[in-house]
């Protein structure tokens, strides 16, 4: 399974976003889709689709505020009334 270096944002909920993906490090497997050794074309391909987890996660802007999916929960429209 192939991985990423990916620079991102650090916000108050601890989530880390994603903003730019710096580099691809290829696992060099045939049985992974994103891999250079996978063949092309793959009759009724079943290898690996995904990507695993981000091998360095740069952070380059960090934010005291929720990331949008936690916003709605806890400060927007789905947040319990108190």
């Amino acid at each position: 399974m192939c991985n990423l270096e990916t620079e991102g944002t650090k916000y108050g909920c601890g989530h880390y976003v994603v903003t730019r993906k710096v580099r691809k490090i290829d696992c060099r497997s045939q049985y992974c889709i994103n891999s250079v050794k996978h063949s092309n074309p793959c009759p009724g391909c079943q290898c690996e689709r995904y990507f695993g987890p981000d091998a360095k996660e740069t952070v380059t802007a960090v934010s005291k505020e929720y990331c949008d999916q936690c916003h709605y929960w806890y400060r927007g429209a789905g947040a319990q009334r108190r």
